[in-house]
């Protein structure tokens, strides 16, 4: 009994690293389950809305519920939040799933990692982050930066020798079945490269602009459900557009189904709201530190279940990615005390929340 009560009081003190460590798992999830579902067939962009609509669906009743008193919409507002969410949302997603195609699992989970110091680029160029290089903080953060950036470019260009250890196919042997890795010549990996840096772009873009439409909008269910809506919307009239084949649209009891419906309703509802409960006990920091987490996890069930092989060349880059992620995050996280101790505007603090609450697709 005494062990039961010690183990639950450990539980309840720990409850923000717990949370963090699943919501990493989930997004490891994300990633492989997303491969597996576009290795077997299934259209990107379908997957899209598919996605955005388990999404919607998922959120409705919570936004409906728990929010319904909250500030009225304005059509300027709702036309923000329907651009916002084409070139947020819209555009990321599909981007994202088009890469998955030509890349790998890992390589999605590993380039997520620039999604910090994407954001802290845009944030600066549109003057919602302010930096200062002549001070130590605002020195790492566009250290960090070029690192981060730079991992992200080794790992689309630079394979190196594949690691023996875990090199499941000698150059004598095919690829068994159970891969969902195929080989991908060098113009597939770098299009996918190029389309997944692309995509972590538009959604750092998104966070950035997402910050200045919490503040006319602070209502966070209702807008994610309204901008989920948006972009599914959005999203069937791209995917009609490439998509003509009516077989493409249908889904099955088997890997497609699961796959939009964890992605939509696990990885856009639970693990969005438990990155928010977090960030209230812990801050924003605290969060995006167990980011390099998720490619860890998927790295490992990639190569143990599908057989993926790793290379040197992708360990150096991960390397450099998360080093690059910590340096920034190092930098903001003194940034923020200063900032603390000079009593900042409270509104401040909060858009700098959002702009990291959010760190995966």
């Amino acid at each position: 009994m005494k062990s039961l009560l010690k183990c639950s009081i450990i539980m309840e003190n720990h409850k923000p690293y717990i949370a963090m460590i699943f919501v990493q798992f989930v997004y490891a999830g994300m990633a492989l389950f997303s491969k597996a579902a576009i290795a077997k067939g299934m259209n990107s962009y379908v997957f899209v809305v598919y996605r955005q609509a388990f999404a919607t669906v998922a959120l409705a009743p919570f936004a409906f519920f728990l929010e319904s008193k909250q500030t009225s919409l304005s059509f300027k507002l709702l036309c923000k939040m329907f651009l916002v969410s084409l070139c947020g949302l819209t555009l990321s997603l599909n981007l994202y799933y088009v890469a998955i195609n030509y890349t790998t699992a890992t390589f999605a989970a590993a380039t997520t990692n620039t999604i910090p110091v994407l954001t802290f680029i845009i944030a600066v160029c549109l003057r919602v982050e302010s930096i200062s290089i002549k001070q130590s903080p605002g020195i790492a953060k566009v250290f960090g930066s070029v690192i981060g950036l730079s991992g992200a470019l080794v790992y689309a260009f630079v394979k190196g020798p594949p690691i023996k250890f875990i090199n499941w196919y000698p150059a004598t042997q095919k690829q068994t079945p159970d891969s969902l890795i195929k080989s991908y010549s060098i113009g597939e990996w770098i299009k996918g490269s190029l389309f997944m840096l692309s995509a972590n772009t538009a959604w750092s873009l998104w966070l950035v602009l997402q910050g200045r439409i919490l503040k006319q909008y602070p209502a966070k269910i209702r807008l994610t459900a309204l901008q989920c809506l948006f972009s599914c919307i959005q999203s069937t009239c791209w995917a009609i557009a490439a998509e003509r084949n009516a077989s493409a649209w249908k889904l099955g009891w088997d890997v497609h189904l699961l796959s939009v419906a964890y992605c939509g309703v696990i990885v856009t509802g639970l693990t969005y709201w438990l990155q928010v409960w977090t960030i209230e006990k812990k801050g924003p920091v605290f969060t995006a530190i167990f980011t390099p987490l998720a490619l860890v996890i998927t790295a490992i069930f990639s190569a143990f279940l599908w057989k993926e092989i790793l290379y040197w060349g992708s360990v150096g880059a991960v390397v450099l990615l998360v080093g690059g992620l910590y340096i920034v995050l190092w930098g903001k996280k003194r940034d923020d005390a200063k900032g603390v101790r000079n009593e900042q505007n409270p509104d401040a603090n909060k858009e700098e929340i959002v702009l990291e609450c959010i760190t995966h697709h």
